[in-house]
C-alpha cells in the first residue's frame, strides 16, 4: 500500500483561489459502469486541468485533499476510482477494510488494461467539459504507472506526471518501459532514492527506454527518501516533498 487511509498530501503553500466545488460524482464507462468520482474546481482556473490517478486503495481522501490542493492553485482536478466494475460506483461507502491487501487483492486482479482506459477516457471528458483546454494526468505508485501509460496519443494530454510509479513489468504484463515506444507526451517522474519497491536499475531502464523513443522527459530522484516521501506526516523528507510540488506546479505552469 502507498499511503495510509488518515494520510494527507503536503501543502504546496498559499492557495490563490478559494474552491468553486469539491464534491464526489458518478461517471460512466464506455462499457456501461459507472465509477465514482471526485472533481475539484476553482473559483477561477488559470492553469491546465489535471487527472489525478491514486494508487491502488482507489479514490481515498488523500486523493480528495490533493485534487482540492491544486484547484486552490488553479487547477481544476478530478481523481477516478478503479473498482466500479468489481465493488460498485461509491467508493465512500465501502469498508474500511476494502483498502487492506486481503480485500482489496481480488479487485485489483481484475483490472484491466482495457477497462481502465475506459474509465480514465471518461474521466477525461468529464474534466474537460468543466472547462479546461488541456488536461495532465498526475499519478501515485499504481497510479504512476497508469499516468506513465497515459503518455500515449490515444488520450491526447498534454503531459504526465508520475510519483514513484513502477515502470517494469508485473507478472509478466508490460508496464511503461516496455510501452515507452508508444509515449510521446512530456513526462515528469518523480522518484524515491531509498525507494525499496523500486530498484535504481529499473528507473534507469525507464529513462533509457523513453529517450530512444524520442518522447521528452525529466527523472528527479530524491537521495534517501522512500517510496511514500509526497505525505505530510512524513516531516523528515519535507524538503523532498516541497521540492516535488515546485516541479509538479512548474509542470503544470510550462508553455504549451
Amino acid at each position: 500500500m502507498c499511503y495510509d487511509p488518515d494520510a494527507a498530501p503536503p501543502a504546496p503553500g498559499p492557495a490563490p483561489w478559494p474552491l468553486a466545488e469539491a464534491a464526489p460524482l458518478t461517471l460512466t464507462s464506455a462499457d456501461g459502469t459507472r465509477f465514482g468520482a471526485f472533481l475539484a474546481r476553482p473559483e477561477v482556473a488559470t492553469g491546465v486541468g489535471v487527472l489525478v490517478l491514486p494508487d491502488n486503495r482507489g479514490l481515498s481522501p488523500f486523493y480528495r485533499q490533493t485534487a482540492a490542493r491544486l484547484a486552490e492553485q488553479g487547477h481544476p482536478a478530478l481523481v477516478l476510482d478503479y473498482y466500479g466494475r468489481t465493488a460498485g460506483a461509491f467508493p465512500e461507502k465501502r469498508p474500511a477494510e476494502f483498502g487492506e491487501l486481503p480485500d482489496l487483492l481480488p479487485h485489483l486482479l481484475a483490472l484491466t488494461p482495457e477497462g481502465l482506459d475506459a474509465d480514465i477516457t471518461a474521466a477525461l471528458e468529464r474534466l474537460r467539459a468543466a472547462g479546461p483546454a488541456e488536461v495532465v494526468a498526475l499519478g501515485f505508485c499504481f497510479g504512476g504507472r497508469q499516468a506513465f501509460r497515459t503518455a500515449a496519443p490515444r488520450f491526447g494530454l498534454a503531459g504526465a506526471v508520475g510519483f514513484y510509479g513502477y515502470p517494469d513489468t508485473i507478472h509478466g504484463a508490460p508496464g511503461p518501459t516496455q510501452l515507452a515506444a508508444e509515449l510521446t507526451a512530456p513526462v515528469l517522474a518523480l522518484w524515491g532514492g531509498a525507494d525499496e519497491h523500486i530498484p535504481a536499475a529499473a528507473v534507469e531502464a525507464f529513462d533509457a527506454a523513453l529517450t530512444a523513443a524520442g518522447c521528452p522527459h525529466t527523472f528527479v530522484t530524491y537521495p534517501g527518501a522512500p517510496h511514500n516521501f509526497f505525505e505530510l506526516a512524513a516531516v523528515d523528507h519535507a524538503d523532498a516533498a516541497r521540492d516535488a510540488w515546485q516541479r509538479l506546479l512548474g509542470f503544470l505552469a510550462r508553455p504549451r
